[in-house]
């Protein structure tokens, strides 16, 4: 006779490894590329890395939280985060309450922090797909069931980040929705016919939008207008190449001095690639995909469907956002202000993936 297996109580460590890496690389990178634009605009060049500290501090204190929390408390999570997430998305849009930068208004600002309500929505996204897709099961190849129903909630999420405006990431989601519902057990056919239809709506709101339509052709060709639409990813092309394969040291990027915009940002990998080459990416990418490869294990071994889910959905979503900004700043996607997780300069991305971690590790320790 076989004895049922009890769950096992070790947690799966290794996703710890690249996590902790990451983080610190990224403290270096945001550091270096940020130092000299902080000097020069706030008259600190530590600014930047006080407040990522700050919310590395924060978003680790959370990740260990989550650790040590249930996954199934997420479930009675599902609706209020929800809820709480639409209220911040529409205050957005609300004159006086969006924080406009670049003429997006993506923020809610109080004092010296802000808040980025799409990365909570994102987030509450994910809670939502695994408890709605556990709870529907098999009924899930069902258009009225399977589809429609997560095709409204996710749709009503990403029309609000369309308007702010903030296409890039409601395209993303729009993937990884698909991508949700495909493993969920939607059929390809209603997927795919869901993709084609997406397709032209896409196309005109790039269309009747002019800095979209400049972000294309700066894809496409940025070497037409090289002091112009072309002189981000230029520039992005300039730091990976002068780092060769051992890179320039650390601190010694030239295209972090005034050249490249914003480099502690969505471009800080391009700052890496200059800094420590190919073999200092290499690791990188490595990394991420260590993280990566143990999230989708924990999938894999999780004890039941909303816990299998719940790991897939937000490991997804870290994978989805790592592939993009590379291939954003490799030149390979067009621009779409999209920052690298764990690395990139930002409280918001960072304590809501460091949360993400935390609870991978907890389910990792239901197996």
């Amino acid at each position: 006779m076989t004895k049922n297996k009890e769950p096992s109580s070790r947690y799966d460590y290794v996703i710890l490894i690249p996590t902790i890496s990451l983080v610190g690389l990224g403290l270096v990178f945001v550091y270096s590329a940020s130092s000299h634009l902080a000097a020069h605009r706030l008259g600190d060049s530590y600014f930047y890395l006080k407040k990522q500290g700050l919310f590395c501090i924060l978003g680790l204190i959370l990740m260990i939280t989550a650790k040590n929390i249930p996954y199934s408390f997420y479930r009675k999570l599902v609706y209020p985060l929800m809820g709480i997430s639409l209220c911040f998305l529409i205050f957005l849009l609300v004159p006086g309450l969006g924080h406009k930068v670049g003429g997006a208004a993506r923020w809610l600002k109080y004092g010296e922090f802000s808040f980025q309500p799409s990365e909570l929505a994102k987030f509450s996204l994910a809670l939502y797909m695994a408890y709605s897709m556990s709870k529907k099961g098999s009924n899930m190849d069902s258009f009225s069931t399977g589809l429609l129903p997560h095709l409204i909630v996710a749709g009503t999420f990403m029309s609000l980040i369309v308007l702010q405006p903030d296409l890039g990431t409601a395209v993303i989601l729009g993937f990884w929705t698909l991508i949700i519902l495909f493993v969920g057990g939607v059929k390809f056919v209603q997927l795919f016919s869901l993709l084609i239809l997406f397709i032209p709506v896409l196309l005109g709101l790039v269309w009747h939008a002019d800095y979209r339509l400049k972000r294309w052709w700066a894809f496409l060709n940025p070497w037409d207008d090289p002091r112009g639409i072309g002189f981000q990813i230029i520039h992005s092309f300039l730091a990976f190449g002068s780092g060769g394969i051992f890179g320039a040291g650390l601190g010694n990027s030239k295209q972090k001095l005034f050249y490249l915009p914003e480099p502690h940002t969505d471009f800080v990998l391009s700052i890496a690639g200059e800094e420590l080459g190919f073999l200092g990416i290499a690791c990188i990418i490595l990394l991420f995909a260590i993280l990566l490869m143990r999230g989708i294990k924990v999938a894999v071994n999780a004890p039941d469907l909303y816990s299998t889910y719940l790991a897939f959905c937000l490991t997804c979503l870290i994978g989805l956002q790592v592939l993009v900004n590379m291939g954003v700043v490799m030149g390979l996607l067009p621009t779409k202000g999209l920052t690298l997780p764990l690395i990139s300069y930002g409280g918001s991305s960072l304590l809501i993936n460091l949360l993400s971690v935390g609870i991978l590790l907890n389910i990792s320790s239901r197996t």
